[in-house]
Formats: C-alpha cells, sequence, structure tokens
C-alpha cells in the first residue's frame, strides 16, 4: 500500500507553480507530442520527404530536432530542481550511489536500444517508409518492449535520487506518464504500418 503521508511530506518539498517546474512540465509533455505530431503528418503527407530531397533526409533531420528538444527538456528537469528543495535526510550514500546504478542501468537501455535499432528505427523511421526487415528482438528488447523510454525515465529517476529532489521525482513521473501516454498511441499506429507491408508483400 502506498504510504499516503509519506507521499504529502515528499511533495510538500515541491512548488507546483515555480515557473522552472512549469516549464520542465510543459518541456517534457511537449516532446512526445511534437515527434508523434509531426512524423503522422510525415506519414499521411511525405511534406517532409518531399522539402528534403528523400525519406532519410527528412528523418535525420526529425532526428536531429527530437535530440535538441531532449537536450532543453533535461536542462529545464535539472534547473528545476536546483530551483526546489533538497529533501532532508536523504543526503546518505545509499541514496546517491543507487540512483547512480539506477541512471547506468538506464543509460545502458537507451544505448542498446539505438545500437539494436539504428538512427532512423530509432527516430520514427518507419513513419517516413524506411522499415525494418524485422522485428527486433535482441537485447534490450528480450528484456522489455520500449526500453529507449523507460531508459530514459530511469535516467531521470536516477538523477532524482542522486540530488535529493522531491521535485525531481514528481517530474520524472510526469515523463514516465509522457511516454505511457506516448506508447498507447505509438504501438498501434506502428503495428499498423508493418501489417500493411505484411499485407503488400503476400499480395504481390
Amino acid at each position: 500500500q502506498v504510504d499516503v503521508a509519506a507521499m504529502v511530506q515528499l511533495f510538500g518539498y515541491v512548488d507546483v507553480t515555480d515557473s522552472g517546474f512549469i516549464v520542465a512540465v510543459l518541456s517534457i509533455a511537449f516532446n512526445p507530442l511534437f515527434w508523434n505530431v509531426v512524423a503522422r503528418w510525415e506519414h499521411k503527407t511525405r511534406a517532409l520527404s518531399q522539402v528534403f530531397g528523400s525519406p532519410h533526409a527528412a528523418c535525420y533531420c526529425l532526428g536531429a530536432v527530437i535530440l535538441l528538444l531532449n537536450c532543453v527538456r533535461s536542462h529545464c528537469f535539472t534547473e528545476a530542481m536546483k530551483s526546489q528543495p533538497k529533501l532532508e535526510g536523504w543526503d546518505w550514500h545509499w541514496i546517491y550511489y543507487s540512483g547512480l546504478a539506477i541512471s547506468a542501468v538506464g543509460t545502458l537501455f537507451v544505448i542498446s536500444s539505438f545500437l539494436a535499432l539504428g538512427f532512423t528505427g530509432t527516430f520514427l523511421g518507419d513513419y517516413f517508409g524506411i522499415l525494418m526487415e524485422e522485428k527486433v528482438t535482441s537485447f534490450p528488447f528480450s528484456v522489455l518492449d520500449n526500453p529507449m523510454y523507460w531508459g530514459s525515465t530511469a535516467i531521470y529517476l536516477g538523477w532524482s535520487l542522486m540530488h535529493a529532489s522531491p521535485a525531481g521525482l514528481l517530474l520524472t513521473a510526469v515523463v514516465a506518464i509522457s511516454y505511457t501516454i506516448a506508447v498507447l498511441y505509438e504501438g498501434p499506429f506502428t503495428e499498423e504500418i508493418y501489417r500493411r507491408k505484411q499485407k503488400g508483400v503476400k499480395n504481390k
């Protein structure tokens, strides 16, 4: 069971009206919304592919923008943590090293996901018509679904623990919620893209 009193005490440290905290929440929510809207628009119109001359060039451009937005999100996240108080009694070594370990595992998932998928596989290449030959099932996809998203969430969780930051923990929850919503939209849409591909192959 959740200790409600402990949760109230924890988030009593967080000023959700602080401008830096609000900016961090907005940046977290904006990122998956942005890449899903743009990628679906591209899938429907092929407008970016036409502008950049090829699907690969357009995908690389979108990927670069997503990376930039992720850097902005991380900066806003960190600044929001720094502007709010730390949790009293959390400045223990074991909490710091636990956070470090969680961040390391998250980084492993993110990097290994990128290596398994490649740039276009990571940055929505299937929406540009750049389809993979088969579903990736090697590590880390053999361990959990959407390891890029949950690895990123783990990095933020570890970062928050290392800084003993209640604001960071709350923002990490926002990250997890944003990714959960993104998965609900991306999963069925991506499956439909590959279903159509398989149907096209069978009809040949």
